[in-house]
This record gives structure tokens, C-alpha cells and sequence, in this order.
């Protein structure tokens, strides 16, 4: 436990030293004149609440819109996984119906007690007491995990068979996946496994910014990995360990194993990645085939 305290200690004296020698952000006076004119002008549960909601949405379709152009782009289509199950328009209407159900009538009314959340564990709200850069990503990184290990038994238990008709089933009505149908689920999914996303906040959080960086990081990851394209010199795939598309969609096609929602090493460990290592495993040798 001391030498994990040491390592952590000397790579966070290491970024901070790192830190020091990087040219001053030009957008950080702009964003620091734009979130003291939040404070002044907006009470904390409206900018809790409201502000809330108003990161959730527009991040949300605004990670969604690459890969609802991908679909028009002819040239994109060498990237998609399933390419024998395009996305049609009908399935796309029917998705974002049942997300603006989930977002305003779900998820809304769990953002309301955003603020007295931040009250109850005095989470600060100052540009003051707002945490570095490299500690956000730090914070965010320690949410994942958790929530990634979380997901996996939830998600996993989701998927016995006397529970799976009647929650998680309507996830898995498309079988090929396309970015909007992240969060396309039954509300009691929504709940389950959604509050794997609060046990890091709970955990880690020391500011209001971090609750709306975990929001953008979650979002980024999870309309990725249900893309359907698993697209080359993706950022994503820098982060250690990463499932990525290929890994979830393949779980859409055969509806088992590959459980975690982030990161390879719970399937890994516990072997329900097994099928999928074997599908790959097949592919690479059609593909060496057809080269030769």
C-alpha cells in the first residue's frame, strides 16, 4: 500500500512538474469570464439542475453526429462493422423517441437532486477551488473504472435468462448498433446501470466541473462503442486497455459475453471474452486467405 501511495505520488508530482513548463491556455480567461458570469447570474441549483441537463443533451447529439453522417459517406462504409445491416430511418425515429422519453421523464428527475447531492457533500462550485486539468483526468480515468466494473455484473446479470426478456431485451432490439442507441433502454436499465455513473462522483468528486467532465467522458465512450464503425487513428484507442466498438458490437450480434462497457480486463479475467478472441481469431485467417 506505501509503494502505491509513492508511485501515485511521484507521478502526480511529475505532471505537476510537466505542467509547469506548458504555455498558458488561451481559452482558460474566455471559459474563467464565462463561469464567474454563471455564478453571479445563476443560482446553484439552476446551474446544478439546468446546467445538467443542458451539458448531458448537447453532448450527447453532438457526439452522435458523426456517425449519423457516417451513413451518407459512401467512403465510411469500409469501416462499419455489421455492413450487411444498414441503418434505416425508421429504426433511428423509433430510438430518439424512446431517448427524449428516457432523458425528460428518466434521467431528468435524477438531475434535479443534482444540487442537493452537491449540497449534502459540499462540493464547491468556486473557479478558485477547481481542480487542474491533469487531476480531472485523473478523476474521470477513476470513474470509469468503477463504473466499468459495475457494468460488467450488472450489465452481465442483466443478461440471465429469467431476467433479460423483461429489461434489457429492448437494448438489444438492434442488433447492429448505431451511436444515437446508447442510451436506448428500458428506464429500470436506465436506473441499474446508470448508477454505476454516481459511485466515482461519490467517490472522487471535489467540484462541480467534474460531474459535467464525467458526463462528456461517459457519453464519448459509450456512443463510441455503439457506433457500429470502428474507425482507424481513434483518440479512444490511446487509453490502456480500451474495449472499443468491435469489442461491444459484437456483443449486439451474438447477445453474450464482452459484458464490460469500457475496458477488457473484467471479460478478460473472467473469460466471457472468449468467444469473441475466437471470432477474431477467424477473421484474420479469411483475411489472409483472401490475400493470398
Amino acid at each position: 500500500m506505501n509503494d502505491s501511495v509513492n508511485i501515485l505520488n511521484s507521478a502526480y508530482l511529475a505532471v505537476e512538474y510537466i505542467d509547469s513548463f506548458l504555455p498558458d491556455n488561451p481559452l482558460q480567461q474566455p471559459f474563467k469570464n464565462a463561469w464567474n458570469y454563471m455564478l453571479d447570474n445563476y443560482t446553484k441549483f439552476q446551474i446544478a439542475t439546468w446546467g445538467s441537463l443542458i451539458v448531458h443533451e448537447v453532448s450527447y447529439f453532438l457526439l452522435c453526429v458523426p456517425g449519423f453522417i457516417f451513413q451518407f459517406i459512401p467512403y465510411m462504409q469500409k469501416y462499419k462493422i455489421q455492413q450487411d445491416k444498414p441503418e434505416t430511418w425508421e429504426k433511428q425515429w423509433k430510438c430518439f423517441k424512446t431517448l427524449l422519453f428516457n432523458h425528460f421523464f428518466i434521467q431528468l428527475p435524477l438531475i434535479c437532486g443534482t444540487y442537493y447531492f452537491t449540497e449534502y457533500f459540499n462540493i464547491p462550485y468556486a473557479w478558485e477551488e477547481m481542480p487542474r486539468w491533469y487531476i480531472l483526468v485523473g478523476q474521470c480515468f477513476g470513474c470509469a473504472v468503477i463504473e466499468d466494473a459495475w457494468h460488467y455484473f450488472l450489465h452481465r446479470l442483466l443478461h440471465h435468462k429469467r431476467i433479460y426478456k423483461y429489461i434489457h431485451k429492448v437494448h438489444h432490439e438492434f442488433v447492429s448498433p448505431f451511436g444515437m442507441q446508447a442510451e436506448y433502454a428500458h428506464p429500470l436499465e436506465t436506473l441499474i446501470l446508470g448508477a454505476g455513473f454516481f459511485i466515482g462522483i461519490v467517490v472522487f468528486c471535489n467540484h462541480v466541473v467534474l460531474l459535467w467532465a464525467w458526463v462528456i467522458c461517459r457519453l464519448m465512450e459509450t456512443i463510441d462503442v455503439h457506433s457500429g464503425y470502428d474507425v482507424p487513428l481513434n483518440p479512444l484507442h490511446l487509453v490502456p486497455f480500451y474495449a472499443g466498438a468491435r469489442f461491444h458490437d459484437f456483443h449486439h450480434m451474438n447477445f453474450i459475453g464482452n459484458y464490460a462497457s469500457t475496458f477488457t480486463w473484467w471479460d478478460r479475467l473472467f473469460g466471457t471474452d472468449s468467444q469473441f478472441i475466437a471470432y477474431q481469431e477467424k477473421e484474420k485467417k479469411k483475411q489472409c486467405i483472401t490475400k493470398k
